[in-house]
């Protein structure tokens, strides 16, 4: 494995890289010939440019992208895209980059990558190279959160026309059409010799800094060898709106010091029943789950003022 260093300097010198989207993301379809044309025009040599159409081809194309040999593999997409990119570049001497083109953009905002498309490929010229911790939900690694409750029933059911209409506000009015029927859940975090019990419709744990296009907390990142539990309100569903908005509105200045935030390297989830596990929007099976972390299991390439820890 080449340092950081050699490996950013291998980037902006020889800018071997492929390019792998997906079309089926909010922005992606659209913007694909943007993102090519950009990359072009910044010198990169393309050794591959892969617009993909089926969701079940993204993890073979990526595959095929490391195979030709990139120092950088740039991936355009949503979290769910992202993530996939992350499980297949964790480990290896090739740097991911990114361009945000979903609807939150977790991760990108996580590492400091910009949203406009234009930015973010200057990042990828003028950047630097750093390591960031994944998520282990189980065997599978994620970048930004694991959702017990009913954001896994959500991430199933969001029409996915509604979000290429609407944005993110997909989620929460997916949300409010499910939350009528749905029941809360007992959850049992179990960490550091400790137990910590929550009766909620909602539990989420973190890996980076953001959910949902907003800070987690001010102090939350994805290179701090932490996870952080939470739970969204308690058992009825007025304290799982007024979490919600809470959450959306303070988290820039809440701390993982605060209720009911658990920071911690690694955790059992259990649940008083069986429920359903989603991975940055992905379904992962269901509860009880072992959580931990992959400490600087992925290179990406973000921004010169990114810590880098």
């Amino acid at each position: 494995m080449r340092t950081k260093q050699q490996l950013t300097d291998d980037i902006r010198n020889e800018r071997r890289a492929v390019l792998v989207v997906n079309a089926h993301a909010r922005r992606g379809r659209k913007l694909y010939d943007t993102a090519l044309a950009g990359l072009t025009a910044a010198g990169f040599t393309l050794l591959g440019a892969y617009p993909v159409d089926r969701p079940g081809e993204l993890e073979r194309t990526l595959e095929r992208g490391i195979g030709l040999g990139p120092d950088l593999l740039v991936v355009g997409g949503g979290d769910g895209t992202i993530s996939t990119g992350a499980r297949v570049l964790a480990h290896r001497d090739i740097a991911m980059g990114l361009l945000p083109l979903g609807t939150t953009n977790n991760f990108a905002r996580t590492v400091n990558v910009p949203l406009d498309l234009g930015d973010a490929v200057a990042t990828l010229t003028g950047g630097k190279v750093v390591d960031v911790d994944l998520g282990l939900a189980g065997d599978m690694l994620f970048t930004n959160h694991v959702g017990v409750g009913l954001s896994a029933e959500v991430m199933r059911k969001a029409p996915r026309s509604l979000k290429r209409l609407t944005g993110r506000l997909a989620y929460p009015a997916t949300a409010l059409a499910l939350l009528t029927r749905h029941r809360p859940l007992r959850a049992t975090v179990r960490a550091g010799g400790r137990e910590h019990e929550f009766l909620t419709h909602q539990l989420y744990v973190a890996n980076g800094g953001f959910h949902a296009g907003r800070p987690i907390t001010a102090d939350a990142d994805a290179d701090d060898r932490l996870l952080v539990a939470y739970p969204v309100g308690g058992p009825t569903r007025r304290t799982l709106l007024r979490e919600t908005a809470r959450n959306a509105a303070s988290g820039d200045r809440r701390t993982l010091g605060d209720d009911p935030f658990i920071a911690v390297g690694e955790l059992l989830l259990e649940t008083d029943r069986p429920a359903l596990v989603e991975v940055d929007g992905e379904p992962c099976g269901s509860t009880p789950m072992r959580i931990g972390l992959d400490a600087n299991a992925l290179r990406v390439m973000a921004p010169l003022d990114t810590v880098d820890r």
